[in-house]
C-alpha cells in the first residue's frame, strides 16, 4: 500500500479543515514546498494535493504552488479541487501533475469525465466524498442524492482505474478511518482505491494496509504527530 501524505491548499499555505468545514481551517505552514520536501525526505513517493479555494469556486488559484511542489521535488503530484473542464485538467498537466483527481464533475457532467478518461487514461482519477452514504460535491458543501456503491460501480464501468473515497464524517476528526467502508469497497471493485478520512493512527495504517488496497491519505495526524510519517510509508509497504 501507498502512503499519499496530503496538502491542502487555501491562499497559498498548507491548511487542514475539520470535516470538510471551512469555518473550522487550521493552518500548519506558510511554506507548502517545504512540507513536501519534508514527505520526500521520510520517503513519501507520492503527494495529494487538494486546492480548497478551487474546490469551492473552480478556479486554480494555488496552481503555482503546485508547479513548485512538482519542480522542487522528486514526487508524483496528484491534485483535485474543482477541476471541472478540460482546460484546467491540461493546466495542471503543463504544471507537472501526475494525476488529476476529478469530484464534482465526475458526478455533475458524465460526459467531461468520459472525455477525460477517454484523453488520459489512468492520469484521470475520481473522488468519491461520502457523506451520510451519499456524495458529496462542491467542496463537500452540498449532498447530492446518488448512492456511493451506485456511483463507484458506474465510476468502474466508465474505465476510472483510481478512485479515492472520503468518509467525511471522519475527516480530520482524528477518530480513526472507517475501515469497513473500505473492506466493502476493495470487495465489490476492481479499481485502484485510496482511503481518505480519518488516518490516525498506526493502528489505522496497519488494518488498511492488511486490506490489500492500493493507497492511504495521511493529512492531519501528520501535522500533529499523531503517526510518524516514515514509519507509516515503511509500514505500508509490508
Amino acid at each position: 500500500m501507498l502512503i499519499f501524505p496530503a496538502i491542502d491548499l487555501y491562499g497559498g499555505k498548507a491548511v487542514r479543515l475539520f470535516k470538510g468545514d471551512y469555518n473550522q481551517m487550521t493552518v500548519y505552514s506558510d511554506d507548502p514546498v517545504s512540507v513536501a520536501r519534508d514527505f520526500e525526505a521520510k520517503g513519501a513517493e507520492w503527494v495529494h494535493l487538494v486546492d480548497l479555494e478551487g474546490a469551492k469556486n473552480g478556479t486554480t488559484p494555488n496552481i503555482e504552488v503546485v508547479r513548485a511542489i512538482a519542480s522542487n521535488t522528486s514526487l508524483s503530484c496528484e491534485i483535485g479541487g474543482g477541476i471541472r473542464d478540460m482546460a484546467t485538467v491540461e493546466r495542471y498537466f503543463e504544471a507537472g501533475v501526475e494525476r488529476v483527481i476529478l469530484g464534482t464533475a465526475a458526478v455533475t457532467d458524465a460526459s467531461f469525465l468520459a472525455s477525460a478518461v477517454a484523453k488520459y487514461g489512468e492520469k484521470i482519477a475520481v473522488g468519491a466524498d461520502i457523506k451520510d452514504g451519499k456524495i458529496a460535491i462542491k467542496g463537500w458543501i452540498e449532498k447530492s442524492d446518488i448512492d456511493a456503491y451506485d456511483f463507484c460501480e458506474k465510476m468502474q464501468r466508465m474505465g476510472v482505474k483510481t478512485i479515492i473515497c472520503t468518509d467525511i464524517s471522519k475527516d480530520g476528526a482524528m477518530k480513526g478511518a472507517n475501515h469497513e467502508l473500505y473492506r466493502t469497497l476493495s470487495e465489490k471493485y476492481d479499481m485502484q482505491l485510496v482511503a481518505s478520512g480519518g488516518v490516525s493512527s498506526m493502528d489505522d495504517v496497519e488494518k488498511l494496509s492488511a486490506l490489500d488496497i492500493y493507497g492511504a491519505i495521511i493529512g492531519k495526524a501528520y501535522y500533529t504527530g499523531a503517526i510518524e510519517l516514515e514509519e507509516a510509508i515503511n509500514k505500508a509497504k509490508g
